[in-house]
């Protein structure tokens, strides 16, 4: 059976194979060779991976990325169709759910949106409300570096709170456009900011969001 985190992980890969090596992305510094380098070296590489995390382990994330960067672009789309090892944790169906949905869904997003002829996606409800389900999970975490209050909200009414304090914006917009505003897409986020506007401003000005 198809999962959205296996669905998103395809797109993804088609979408790197169609735009080339050298596109631009929406990660700031990267083209898609970088990303998906990434994409690989998180699955395949957990001894490197942790460094997206912990500093201390940056400087050997940088060293096994460059190294997965240098393969041939085709076997790097590959890997990343393919998933992971057979070993791996994300093997399993649960996790995989859990870690990637997100993970492929942004990065999907970071190729369509770096070009300047991009649409919405016309996404359906169910898949919607998966987001929605990781986005009250994950809002204090990523959140927490706002440098105001912050609360999610979907155009139905219901919200999350982001990150606590005063004073509050508001960010309303459908579940996947939230994610792309909270994880640090602000520019090409499609969000209505409701607040007073030296907050607002604050929140713009401040540092990304996003883990």
């Amino acid at each position: 059976m198809s999962t959205f985190a296996k669905r998103e992980r395809l797109l993804l890969a088609d979408l790197l194979e169609t735009a080339g090596p050298e596109a631009p992305t929406l990660c700031e510094g990267w083209q898609t060779r970088d990303l998906a380098a990434h994409v690989v070296v998180r699955e395949r590489r957990p001894d490197a991976a942790g460094g997206i995390l912990i500093k201390q382990l940056a400087s050997r994330l940088d060293k096994v990325m460059e190294e997965f960067a240098a393969k041939p672009y085709e076997e790097l789309i590959q890997l990343i169709r393919t998933g992971p090892p057979r070993f791996s944790p994300f093997q399993l169906k649960q996790l995989d759910e859990a870690s990637n949905t997100i993970e492929f869904y942004v990065h999907t997003e970071d190729v369509r949106r770096a070009r300047p002829d991009w649409t919405p996606r016309a996404l359906d409800p169910v898949f919607q409300d998966a987001l929605w389900s990781r986005l009250e999970r994950t809002a204090r975490l990523t959140g927490r570096g706002a440098p105001t209050g912050l609360v999610l909200r979907r155009p139905d009414g219901r919200t999350a709170v982001a990150n606590r304090g005063t004073p509050v914006v508001t960010a309303t917009g459908e579940p996947s456009e939230l994610l792309l505003f909270l994880y640090g897409r602000r520019s090409a986020a499609e969000v209505e900011l409701d607040g007073e506007k030296e907050a607002i401003a604050r929140l713009h000005g401040g540092k990304q969001l996003g883990i």
